[in-house]
């Protein structure tokens, strides 16, 4: 990640580092070296800056310090909002059931709250509610 505006390829990035952790067994010490590690222009020279802040802080940095920091600064609350209320606002019209189908899965993930095995159901009448 390169960094500059770009909400959605912010996410992505995210995302995909935290899939690639998954597979690798990347215990959580690790995943700040490494995540920084991929970070290019802009972002990198952010992270050095955000690093340096937070140990002179006295904060042991962990990687849900890492992911905050990043989201705070690459993926705004306002921006997380909006794609909260797309979820939530979101009906198939004159999509396919398909695609309809793609673009829930994709908004479902800026609503973590309907991601748990508590409310699959929930999630499910969401779905059916906006056919």
């Amino acid at each position: 990640f390169k960094g500059g505006y770009d909400p959605d390829g912010a996410q992505t990035w995210l995302e995909g580092i935290e899939r690639i952790f998954r597979a690798m067994r990347c215990q959580d010490e690790h995943r700040v070296l490494l995540g920084g590690y991929v970070l290019h222009e802009e972002a990198d020279h952010w992270w050095g800056n955000a690093k340096q802040r937070l140990e002179a802080s006295g904060a042991f940095i962990t990687w849900a310090h890492f992911k905050r920091e990043f989201l705070t600064k690459y993926f705004l609350a306002d921006e997380r909002n909006c794609k909260v209320i797309e979820f939530m606002e979101l009906k198939q019209g004159s999509m396919a059931v398909s695609e309809y189908a793609a673009k829930f899965e994709d908004l479902c993930r800026f609503a973590p709250h309907y991601n748990t095995m508590e409310v699959e159901e929930d999630k499910c009448v969401k779905f059916e509610n906006g056919l």
